[in-house]
C-alpha cells in the first residue's frame, strides 16, 4: 500500500466484539479500519461454530453464531469501516495520536488510537493424548470444532468434556443424532446453570447418556473409521461406546502470537487493562473482549460489547483533544442513514 490508510481507531480483530466496537466508535463520528489474520469476519464464531446456539445476547433467547455475525455487519453499514482481511499485525510504532501499523501484507495504516480485540489470539484445539489420534482426524471421525449440525444426522456422537461446548453442542445435537454420549470426569459440569439443567433433564429423558466419573483412554477402529471410543474411570475400569464420530471439547490453546512483542503488560497470555477505560498499559492502545483482563473480568460476547463502548468513549478524547463529547442515547440520536 504506497499511501497509509488513515483512521481514528484501528480496530485489530473483527470478531463479535471488534465489530461491535466499529459501531461504537461510529456512534461517537469516529473512523475505523478493521484489521484480521482470518479471511472472513466474525472470529471463532465464523470459523469454529457458525451454527451453534448462542443464548446469553440480550433480546435473543437463542441466536446462531453466524446469523449474530450477521446482524453485527449490517450494523456498521452505515460507517462502511474498510477491512483489511487475511492480515497479521506484525509492528505497532509511535505514540497515542499517531501510530503506525504494519501487517504482513505490507499494509501500512496511520492510526490515532487502536483497539486489540483479538479474541483468543491464534487459537487452536486442546488435542487429547490418544495413540493414533491423528488417522481419525484426517478422515473426519475426530472433529474439534461444529461447523454444521446437519453433518452429524444419524450419528452416534461421543462428546468429551465438561465445560459450555461440550454441553452446548450435546443439547443441540440430540434431536438430528442416532446416539449422544457425552464423557466427563467429574458429575458435575462447568456449563451455564441452565444449560447443566436441560442437560441433566435430556438424561433423564433418555436423551443424552452421561459417561461419569469417565475420561478418554482409547480409540478403535480401522482405516480412520472410528467403531468405539474406549473410556476409563479413575479405577481403571473401561468402557466401550459405540461411535461414529468423537468430539472433544477441552478448550483452545492460546497464542497471542506477535501480540505478545508489542510491549503491552501482559498477564497469563491476556493484556491487562483499566477496568474504567480498558487501556492498555501503553497510552492510545486499548484491548477489549476475550484477550482483555482484570480483576472481576466475564468471559462473555455480552461484557465485550460493554467494553467496546467504554473504550471508544475513552478514545473520543484522545482523538478530539479540547473537544467536548454531547452524548445522546441512539434513540434520540438514530443512526446515519
Amino acid at each position: 500500500m504506497s499511501n497509509p490508510l488513515m483512521a481514528d481507531v484501528a480496530i485489530i480483530g473483527a470478531g463479535p466484539v471488534g465489530l461491535f466496537a466499529a459501531f461504537e466508535c461510529g456512534m461517537l463520528k469516529l473512523t475505523t479500519v478493521l484489521i484480521d489474520a482470518l479471511a472472513e469476519v466474525g472470529g471463532q464464531c465464523a470459523a469454529l461454530y457458525p451454527e451453534k446456539p448462542i443464548y446469553d445476547i440480550p433480546a435473543h433467547p437463542a441466536i446462531e453464531a453466524a446469523t449474530l455475525i450477521e446482524n453485527l455487519e449490517r450494523q456498521i453499514e452505515p460507517f462502511a469501516p474498510p477491512r483489511l482481511l487475511g492480515r497479521i499485525v506484525t509492528a505497532i510504532t509511535g505514540t497515542a495520536g499517531a501510530f503506525t501499523i504494519t501487517t504482513d501484507q505490507n499494509d501500512t495504516i496511520a492510526a490515532k488510537t487502536i483497539i486489540i480485540a483479538a479474541g483468543a489470539g491464534a487459537f487452536g484445539p486442546n488435542r487429547p493424548p490418544l495413540d493414533g489420534i491423528a488417522a481419525y482426524e484426517a478422515t473426519g471421525a475426530v472433529q474439534y470444532y461444529v461447523k454444521k449440525r446437519e453433518a452429524f444426522r444419524n450419528k452416534r456422537i461421543v462428546i468429551a468434556g465438561g465445560g459450555d461446548s461440550a454441553v452446548d453442542w450435546a443439547i443441540a445435537l440430540k434431536d438430528i443424532a442416532a446416539s449422544i454420549a457425552i464423557v466427563h470426569r467429574r458429575p458435575k459440569f462447568r456449563a451455564a446453570p441452565e444449560m447443566a439443567d436441560q442437560l441433566a433433564q435430556a438424561a433423564e429423558r433418555g436423551e443424552i447418556d452421561l459417561v461419569i466419573p469417565y475420561q478418554l483412554h482409547a480409540l478403535h477402529g480401522s482405516s480412520g473409521q472410528l467403531q468405539t471410543v474406549e473410556v476409563a474411570d479413575l479405577d481403571g475400569k473401561t468402557r466401550h461406546l459405540e461411535a461414529d464420530i468423537l468430539l472433544p471439547f477441552f478448550g483452545l490453546a492460546m497464542d497471542l502470537g506477535p501480540i505478545a512483542t508489542w510491549g503491552l503488560d501482559l498477564a497469563q497470555h491476556h493484556i491487562t487493562v483499566t477496568p474504567s477505560t480498558l487501556e492498555t498499559s501503553t497510552r492510545g492502545i486499548f484491548a477489549i473482549g476475550d484477550v482483555a483482563t482484570y480483576p472481576g473480568k466475564l468471559k462473555l460476547i455480552l461484557q465485550g460489547f460493554a467494553e467496546a463502548a467504554m473504550a471508544a468513549h475513552a478514545i473520543h478524547p484522545i482523538v478530539n483533544p479540547g473537544t467536548a463529547l454531547h452524548f445522546e442515547y441512539s434513540t434520540s440520536k438514530g443512526v446515519p442513514a
